[in-house]
């Protein structure tokens, strides 16, 4: 279902980003906006093969997968959401905002899409979408990598809450939006400096980029109720958990000034088949910081047999 509100506001950003110098993803790309679950999902989808699903996290949009896309399309249909809340997806002001409820929107994509079965590649709070989509859909994921940020309730979790670079998981609501109104760059500049190895390969022309689209109506709204859902996603997850371990090959990557070896040990808790991998000389934002390493990573993960 297309919006043609949605189909404007997509063109105008994309004139922005390209006038940026922000690399689009490849012409063959198409985007869609698939009505489900009680919001409008913007997706991009190019390639032609067995499905792999790119899901973006916080600071972030579908955007970010460009380099890893454009590979992966050699050979698969590769599905690029912009989740609820975020990017050009829309803004729903009530709610929704769990990962569960989030793992039914991606399930609503690949219904839409006439896609049954998928490998999984995520990032931040993608993790946490993907891994309730899969704990909730176990036969349609192949192969899922999961990329540098925890699972709320997962292992040591209230450890990981113990970190002061994490003060941001608690901050929200009508009074910080309004702090936060018409400063998005001071705030998301924030993240990307304090999480990246080499603040300098976060691209200025990628922050603008980003800027502008977390400053549309109602998207900061949509990233502080991602962190506000983390109490309900913990509880999810114990209950996924308790039903059984993730039994697809799990590959679980950290940013080497970041998480590290840490994904493996919090998927370790998740999921019963898992690989450990590092993405080296890289904080937080791998796709900006080292994306040949996270590209030949993910690719040799997917490209093996199981």
């Amino acid at each position: 279902m297309f919006k043609l509100a949605s189909v404007a506001l997509a063109a105008t950003l994309l004139s922005t980003s390209a006038m940026a110098q922000v690399k689009p993803f490849p012409a063959d790309f198409k985007m869609q906006e698939i009505a489900t679950n009680g919001v409008t999902i913007h997706v991009r989808v190019g390639g032609k093969g067995p499905a792999v699903v790119l899901l973006h996290g916080y600071g972030e949009t579908g955007d970010m997968w460009e380099p890893l896309a454009e590979n992966l399309a050699k050979d698969h249909t590769v599905i690029v959401p912009d989740l609820r809340g975020l990017g050009l997806s829309s803004k729903p002001a009530s709610g929704g905002y769990d990962k569960k409820t989030q793992g039914g929107d991606v399930a609503g994509v690949l219904d839409a899409l006439k896609v049954t079965k998928t490998d999984l590649v995520t990032h931040d709070i993608g993790n946490m979408v993907g891994y309730a989509f899969a704990a909730e859909h176990r036969d349609r994921v192949g192969r899922f990598v999961l990329i540098d940020a925890p699972l709320p309730g997962v292992g040591p979790w209230d450890e990981i809450l113990k970190n002061p670079l994490l003060w941001h998981f608690r901050f929200g609501g009508p009074d910080m939006e309004r702090l936060v109104a018409g400063r998005e760059r001071i705030y998301l500049d924030r993240f990307w400096n304090e999480f990246s190895a080499t603040p300098a390969r976060f691209t200025e022309a990628s922050r603008e980029h980003y800027a502008k689209l977390y400053a549309q109506p109602g998207a900061m709204h949509g990233g502080f109720s991602q962190f506000a859902a983390f109490d309900q996603d913990a509880a999810d997850n114990k209950v996924f958990v308790a039903q059984g371990k993730l039994t697809m090959p799990v590959l679980a990557l950290g940013g080497e000034k970041s998480f590290g070896p840490m994904m493996a040990t919090v998927m370790r808790f998740a999921a019963s088949n898992v690989t450990e991998g590092v993405v080296p000389d890289s904080g937080h934002w791998i796709m900006e910081e080292n994306p040949k390493a996270t590209v030949t990573l993910v690719r040799d993960f997917l490209d093996a047999k199981q």
